[in-house]
């Protein structure tokens, strides 16, 4: 029953992804291609709305779901390690025309052909985990 709320959580975010059309293979090649700006806007959207969330958060000490102390450490700002993290994002979501929140909402939405994405991406996910210890972090 606990896991309800984040089932409808996710429900919810399925549905926001599939109005905005943020799910679209169509408007992601449109924003890789620079033909439009409806990716962009979702994107900022989103990204000053994380902002100005984790500042609210911060400020007023809030409290998980679960009563737990949210804690958010500061992070080395390294720029190497954030392009090379952002190329390979990049090129990933070029290539497959999905990242990994709409992936879900495609399969649920019927894309049975997005489950080899979801397979290749667990598989990079756990290759990454058998080398994270030799990469310069």
């Amino acid at each position: 029953m606990k896991f309800l709320r984040f089932l409808m959580i996710g429900i919810l975010f399925g549905i926001v992804m599939t109005k905005s059309e943020a799910i679209s293979w169509y408007r992601i090649q449109e924003m890789f291609r620079f033909d439009s700006f409806h990716m962009y806007g979702i994107i900022g959207s989103a990204l000053i709305t994380g902002i100005i969330l984790v500042q609210f958060i911060k400020r007023n000490k809030m409290k998980s779901a679960l009563g737990e102390e949210i804690l958010m450490k500061d992070k080395d700002l390294s720029i190497i390690r954030y392009l090379g993290g952002g190329i390979v994002f990049g090129l990933g979501w070029a290539l497959s025309g999905a990242c990994p929140g709409p992936m879900f909402t495609l399969l649920g939405g019927g894309h049975s052909v997005v489950l080899i994405l979801i397979f290749s991406a667990i598989l990079g996910t756990l290759s990454y985990g058998m080398i994270r210890d030799k990469l310069p972090h």
